[in-house]
């Protein structure tokens, strides 16, 4: 169960059904596989376009999924200026099952060098179906903690707000440490954070507790128990 009670990992179905996309994002007619027969301009709005596609396939076909990055951000109240791609965690046992999905709705799926997503390209716009979170593999409980939440007009599990801030400052490190990427994040969904829980779970590592005393200085979070 998430947050509000609704269920995020519907009964999985072998089968795909509905929903069917080519690489270029048309259906196999060659209509447009979006509401408008015209395809955004706005490069955030179709960022979220191909989320909305990408979360109906994973719905559909019964897929335990939970949308994150940016676009989770946006979902939980954050900014809608989406700069670079849409992420999807699902489980490492998964990868497989969900890559034939995507590719059974006429997607292409690439494996890239890094060992811990799959890629796919919708809309125009890059999509990252990500097994791990900052060398952590996705677990079921990371899953069940996401909420439903409305991405535009669709409904899909969402990155609850402290599983998203811990994967983003967990993997901070000495060869990328951007502060100022995540800043914004933690400042939009700090009061949906429990803040304790990232501490206890990331805190002693050198650049997640550096940011995490920044927050403090700048106010945005609230100091430690029993520090000045």
């Amino acid at each position: 169960m998430t947050h509000n009670g609704e269920e995020t990992a519907p009964v999985r179905r072998t089968e795909v059904t509905g929903l069917r996309l080519a690489p270029d994002g048309t259906d196999q007619q060659g209509s447009p596989a979006v509401e408008s027969p015209d395809l955004p301009h706005d490069r955030s709005q179709a960022i979220l376009e191909a989320a909305k596609q990408i979360g109906a396939l994973l719905k559909r076909a019964g897929h335990p999924f939970a949308l994150a990055g940016s676009v989770a951000v946006y979902a939980h109240g954050g900014s809608r200026y989406l700069q670079h791609d849409a992420d999807f965690c699902v489980l490492p046992d998964d990868a497989d099952v969900v890559a034939a999905t995507l590719r059974e709705a006429g997607l292409e799926v690439r494996t890239p060098p890094e060992d811990w997503l799959l890629k796919t390209t919708c809309h125009g716009q890059n999509v990252d179906i990500i097994f791990e979170l900052a060398h952590r593999p996705v677990t079921p409980g990371m899953l069940e903690r996401a909420h439903v939440l409305p991405v535009d007009s669709v409904l899909m599990p969402v990155l609850s707000p402290t599983d998203l801030i811990r994967s983003l400052i967990s993997a901070f490190s000495e060869h990328y440490c951007d502060f100022g990427s995540v800043l914004p994040v933690a400042r939009a969904v700090r009061e949906k954070v429990d803040w304790d829980e990232v501490r206890a779970s990331c805190g002693d590592l050198p650049m997640a507790a550096a940011f995490l005393f920044l927050l403090e200085r700048l106010n945005v979070i609230d100091a430690r128990k029993g520090q000045p």
